[in-house]
């Protein structure tokens, strides 16, 4: 793999001329992302268990979880028995899993789509990318509980409208590149779609998604456990209906298991490859790569996206990043068109 997986380096002119700032800023806004989807667990393992383990019905709430998982197993039930012990996991879970945070400072901040802040809050200090446009005259972050973190949990349960925190930066170097006639593919799981937020969001504020009058498709794949930790979710949804060259591809690994979800469901750099167009691939990428271009595309869009015009961005968990990089150089996209940026 020859393209390098940063952790926030350097690339832009422009972000050498920032200044580097300390604010105090006041928050503005606090909105929990995820949902309570408790009755929904408990129903779906009902459901589940008298489909496939009817004698073990009904089950009528976790005081009848107990020990469950254990005796499907024993009784040759190991699929439902692991469906069972992932909606368990879930219905145990702390809430709010996901919040984000808007904040206005005294002064402006002025930042590059893509870039991140140092946040201080109660004594604590973290980095949190921006997904805000600079366009708006508010920062806004997006926080996903770490459990035993030493500050996503307060982020999650305790912060308030009201509450002073300090905001020293931008930093970092995940920006967009120059504007060309190429398409433009986003790769994210989870909260690592903060920083493509801002990107898109200024993309399309700014007239960028078009070159020379034609316009540029703009793919986002975002992957997640369940539907409900999608960070923005209803926007992208929205900006996919207001714009014809937004295409955005949720990958929800798990929530199938709790909902009619029939879309995709495969790591993000697999359902990437499913949207490619396969007559437009000439290299060699090995048995297996081959087999998911080969398989189609399980949301509603088409298999459109041509390696040889396109830049690449991915940011998440770096399991993800280097796999999917890796993927990417594979379709002989060079590496000065992929920037990617991992974590965790």
């Amino acid at each position: 793999m020859d393209a390098q997986v940063r952790d926030h380096a350097s690339q832009h002119d422009a972000i050498a001329d920032l200044p580097l700032v300390t604010e105090s800023a006041r928050v503005t806004r606090v909105t929990k992302m995820d949902q309570d989807r408790r009755p929904e667990v408990t129903r779906a393992i009902n459901r589940w268990v008298a489909e496939s383990a009817p004698e073990y019905s009904p089950i009528e709430g976790p005081a009848d979880w107990d020990g469950l998982r254990e005796r499907l197993v024993a009784d040759g039930h190991q699929p439902v028995a692991r469906r069972v012990a992932t909606l368990a996991e879930r219905y145990d879970r702390p809430k709010p899993m996901l919040a984000r945070v808007e904040l206005a400072t005294e002064s402006d901040v002025d930042f590059v789509a893509g870039q991140y802040i140092g946040l201080r809050y109660d004594g604590t200090s973290r980095a949190y990318s921006l997904s805000s446009s600079p366009t708006r005259d508010t920062l806004e972050i997006c926080v996903r509980r770490v459990p035993g973190g030493r500050l996503s949990p307060r982020i999650c349960d305790d912060i308030a409208v009201g509450d002073e925190v300090t905001v020293r930066g931008p930093y970092g170097d995940l920006v967009l590149a120059d504007s060309s006639p190429r398409d433009i593919v986003f790769l994210a799981t989870g909260t690592g779609v903060a920083p493509f937020k801002s990107m898109i969001d200024y993309l399309f504020e700014t007239a960028r998604d078009e070159y020379d009058g034609e316009r540029r498709d703009v793919w986002l794949f975002l992957g997640a456990a369940w539907a409900d930790d999608l960070p923005y979710r209803a926007a992208f949804r929205r900006l996919a209906r207001e714009r014809d060259n937004f295409h955005f591809v949720p990958c929800l690994s798990r929530e199938p298991y709790l909902s009619d979800w029939d879309g995709e469901t495969d790591y993000v750099q697999h359902a990437l490859l499913k949207h490619i167009d396969q007559t437009k691939v000439a290299t060699p990428v090995g048995a297996l790569l081959d087999k998911r271009i080969e398989d189609g595309p399980d949301s509603n869009e088409s298999s459109s996206i041509d390696p040889d015009n396109v830049d690449v961005y991915a940011c998440g968990i770096n399991a993800m990043v280097y796999s999917l990089v890796a993927a990417v150089e594979r379709l002989g996209i060079p590496e000065k068109r992929i920037e990617s940026e991992g974590f965790g």
